[in-house]
């Protein structure tokens, strides 16, 4: 009688637990084609953001080929770095050798410094730029860097160049 009720607590609150697990496996399992819909839906408005005219695209491991009317307009695809505040991630858009736009996926910024890398007074400053151009003024760039955010200018900007030129040097492996 007295291990039953020393193993009573212990038992009962296995069964809360396996319930809750249960429980909260089964809520995914509903939820998961949603949450899938709606990251879709996020990367398609930041394609056509960069890509206004896209009317199709593929994705081969994380990288996006832009097509209008059936014809390849582009390429997208993913950039980290490591700012202020910790990781990047940056969705980029390129045409030829041309940035095309960028879009700040995520970010652990300084709110009112760092994190203004989203605004598009930043953002828009790399459209239009050779990849050779994109850097910070003061690294040789076009670039503006934003006050008292350099790290965070100069993070996304090395990103963004670093990766557009490994793509770039990808896709002429393949042609």
């Amino acid at each position: 009688m007295r291990i039953l009720k020393k193993v009573y607590p212990i038992i009962s609150i296995t069964i809360v637990v396996f319930i809750a697990v249960a429980l909260l496996n089964s809520t995914y399992i509903v939820a998961a084609p949603a949450i899938e819909r709606q990251r879709e839906l996020r990367m398609e408005r930041m394609l056509k953001e960069i890509f206004p005219d896209m009317t199709d695209r593929t994705d081969v491991n994380g990288i996006y080929r832009i097509y209008a009317n059936g014809d390849e307009i582009g390429t997208a695809f993913f950039a980290v770095g490591t700012g202020w505040g910790g990781a990047i991630n940056i969705l980029v858009g390129i045409e030829n050798e041309t940035i095309k736009g960028i879009a700040i996926l995520s970010h652990l910024e300084t709110p009112g410094l760092g994190a203004r890398i989203t605004e598009d007074e930043f953002r828009d400053q790399f459209a239009g730029l050779h990849i050779d151009d994109v850097a910070l003024r003061r690294d040789n760039g076009k670039i503006d860097a934003i006050t008292a955010a350099t790290i965070s200018s100069r993070t996304v900007a090395d990103a963004v160049r670093a990766a557009a030129m490994d793509i770039i040097e990808s896709l002429r492996g393949r042609e």
